[in-house]
């Protein structure tokens, strides 16, 4: 009888884990968008397997950051956007949400980039390819509810699937990967190391918080069942970091080993064919492509709930445009204008990509900051505040990732 009894609740706990299971897989997985995947493959073919090793900090780190948006959300009910304003004034909000929605739409940009790119392998012409691309991102928010766009989003994670694949055709050294994942060598030159913070910066952004505590609060994920929603997000960054790992793992086997350097994710793709065979090369670009789409989705998703958090305006997938004008006027806006700008001939992509993660690396430790703060206010969070281990743990990550950024913001501005 008692085992009968384990049984069901073990049952109902698992039925549970899939009703809360979203937010967390869906966050993390879209930052394996075009910008990711780039700085993957970049990592693979310039440096070989000496980098995989930062995985596993990488991983750690983000399941900190992460676990305290979610916890936030479920036990406050409200948006990081929301709690900011409440807590530190419109003013600081607003700055905010400019320096959010620039750099938002800088990876916009880059994402219908990406659709384009990996189009163009299979000789799709971006005339086509990117409208198409925008207007099905539009109506899947648009005409769907938070329900059927989360299925679709969740559906979308699994199609992560072709890097594993691809890793496993590229036929890697394993014993060299095994090496450099248990005994990594510190050595690095100026090159590995502004990869290392690349890494570190692709993986972990702004716009990430914000999206996931939004998500669980439109979720209604009650207090109770955040043990189910604190592990939907470990899966989500431990399956972002597997994705990661194959994609610098087919990189390494083939494009380093040739001694092929790659500028962009679309040259990976292209480059893999000889080297690996056509089904990789295929595999690698259709993966592009499904994050690209994923990210343009999601990108003006978070956009979106954010300004309208911060502002006090209604927000949300499962309101009408005319319940949510803002919302849905703002998530149209960066769709159209992201897309139109790929399609205008001669406009400097890269530059503007360059200035939105230059931004993007300003607002981050902003942005950790304010959740530290958060998160330790007994007013805000009652007795779900950090503990003390944890604490110390959290502020050491910001500090690393602070300081880390800092080098990049220096690099990136030939500073240093």
């Amino acid at each position: 009888m008692r085992k009968g009894i384990l049984s069901k609740s073990r049952w109902r706990g698992f039925l549970i884990f899939l009703a809360v299971i979203g937010p967390g897989i869906i966050t993390s997985n879209v930052d394996n968008d075009a910008g990711g995947i780039t700085t993957y493959s970049m990592a693979g073919a310039h440096f070989g397997y000496s980098l995989i090793w930062s995985l596993i900090p990488i991983t750690l780190a983000l399941i900190i950051i992460q676990e305290m948006s979610a916890r936030m959300g479920v036990v406050t009910g409200k948006g990081l956007s929301d709690l900011i304003r409440e807590h530190f004034g419109v003013k600081i909000t607003f700055y905010l949400l400019l320096g959010l929605i620039f750099t938002n739409f800088g990876n916009t940009i880059a994402e219908f980039a990406g659709i384009a790119a990996s189009l163009e392998i299979f000789s799709v012409s971006k005339y086509l390819s990117v409208p198409l691309g925008a207007f099905l991102v539009w109506v899947l928010a648009v005409k769907g509810t938070y329900k059927s766009v989360e299925k679709i989003f969740l559906v979308a994670c699994l199609f992560y699937g072709t890097y594993i694949i691809s890793g496993f055709l590229a036929k890697p050294d394993w014993n060299a990967v095994k090496l450099n994942v248990l005994s990594p060598e510190f050595k690095f030159s100026a090159g590995s190391f502004g990869m290392l913070i690349g890494l570190i910066g692709t993986t972990i952004a702004p716009w990430m918080q914000f999206y996931l505590q939004s998500a669980v609060v439109e979720k209604n994920i009650k207090v109770e069942d955040y043990k189910h929603c604190r592990a939907d997000v470990i899966i989500g960054s431990f399956v972002v970091s597997i994705v990661a790992f194959f994609i610098i793992v087919v990189c390494a086997a083939t494009l380093f080993k040739a001694g092929i350097k790659i500028e962009t994710a679309k040259d990976a793709a292209l480059s893999l064919a000889p080297l690996a065979g056509k089904y990789c090369s295929a595999l690698f670009a259709f993966g592009l492509l499904n994050a690209s789409l994923f990210a343009a989705s999601i990108l003006p998703l978070s956009t979106a709930y954010v300004v309208c958090e911060g502002m006090g305006w209604e927000e949300g997938v499962n309101k009408k445009f005319s319940e949510a004008p803002q919302f849905y006027g703002l998530y149209s806006l960066l769709i159209f204008l992201g897309a139109g700008v790929v399609l205008w001939p001669g406009l400097p992509l890269i530059p503007i990509m360059f200035i939105s993660q230059v931004v993007n690396g300003v607002v981050l430790p902003i942005i950790l900051i304010f959740i530290l703060i958060l998160i330790n206010n007994k007013k805000i969070m009652g007795n779900y505040t950090n503990k003390m281990t944890f604490n110390i743990l959290a502020w050491l990550v910001v500090a690393i990732l602070i300081l880390l950024t800092l080098l990049l913001l220096a690099s990136m501005l030939g500073i240093a």
